[in-house]
């Protein structure tokens, strides 16, 4: 098939245009700057210089392809970890979930796609049916106000792309990654392996917040089953083993070569840097991948953090 990939270049971009390639089928793959269409390339997509945030741009791009499927791995996430940057970061992704999702829904319908992919999350699923929800869960409906933008972002690409009657539209809640390119590898400068390092990411308060992960190969690997057999709706992508965050952050640090990680009182966060944070170490929900597996027959290649953190993140 023709895919069209906005967000090419990214850390699951990067993995899913290979995988696809060497599937047969033919890619484009967008990216905001002329200086990554070389990586792109040699990835062996069409590379694609793309504002995602201009609609006329985006248009002509998906116009110029004519794709079967368009793939949404929009995000402005990644580089240092400050705290201006981390804000800039966030306002840019959730306008890239607002309005670039609407912008690509355009594109898609005037060429007339078979299917819509895009990128969610499952950081911010309601805990209210238990510490491990599928597909069925909602996201939180009253989040911390720090994380509101966030979540409201979320839900309007969620919304919108399984609410479209004119193709496949699939959203996929993916756990957290690691791996190459993710920022949580064996690589020099990888931003959270150094605040690891560094004892930067402590276990808040009782650190029962159930966190699930997925190597960004497997990732991409689940994006591809998607892409050729997915249905609307939603599906979960993250390894078998769901894990609180007081167990998997000191396996993580461990993994990584770091010392323990630090054990900080819930108040203490809440007065420094509010409830957002408390939210996601404490009271989070970890996710089921079952459905995927049984509608599309994925398997990951490292079922547990437990291999995937000594196998994986090299």
């Amino acid at each position: 098939m023709k895919i069209f990939i906005a967000g090419a270049s990214g850390a699951i971009g990067s993995q899913l245009v290979p995988q696809l390639v060497a599937r047969g089928h033919q890619v484009f793959g967008t990216t905001r700057s002329a200086a990554k269409a070389g990586a792109l390339r040699a990835l062996g997509a069409e590379p694609m210089v793309v504002d995602a945030l201009d609609p006329d741009s985006v248009a002509d791009a998906v116009a110029k392809a004519e794709p079967e499927v368009v793939v949404h791995q929009l995000t402005a996430l990644g580089g240092p970890p400050k705290f201006r940057e981390v804000k800039r970061m966030a306002a840019a992704t959730n306008r890239l979930r607002t309005e670039g999702t609407d912008h690509l829904l355009a594109a898609a319908r005037a060429v007339g796609i078979r299917a819509f992919v895009a990128q969610s999350n499952a950081i911010w699923v309601d805990r209210s049916r238990g510490p491990v929800v599928d597909e069925t869960g909602q996201l939180e409906p009253h989040p911390p106000a720090s994380a509101e933008p966030l979540v409201a972002a979320l839900r309007h690409l969620e919304e919108s792309v399984t609410g479209i009657g004119w193709a496949e539209g699939i959203a996929i809640r993916y756990g957290a990654f690691y791996g190459p390119g993710t920022g949580v590898e064996l690589a020099p400068g990888a931003v959270m392996t150094e605040l690891v390092r560094k004892r930067r990411v402590p276990v808040i308060g009782d650190g029962g917040g159930v966190m699930s992960w997925v190597h960004i190969t497997d990732a991409a690997s689940a994006t591809v089953a998607a892409i050729e057999r997915g249905k609307r709706g939603i599906y979960h992508v993250a390894d078998d083993e769901p894990v609180p965050a007081r167990v998997i952050l000191p396996e993580l640090a461990r993994a990584l070569g770091a010392k323990p990680p630090r054990h900080v009182p819930a108040w203490l966060v809440r007065l420094a840097a509010g409830e957002a944070p408390v939210h996601m170490m404490t009271r989070a929900a970890g996710i089921s991948s079952e459905k995927i597996k049984r509608e599309l027959g994925w398997a990951p290649r490292y079922p547990s953090w437990r291999t995937g953190f000594v196998e994986g993140l090299r």
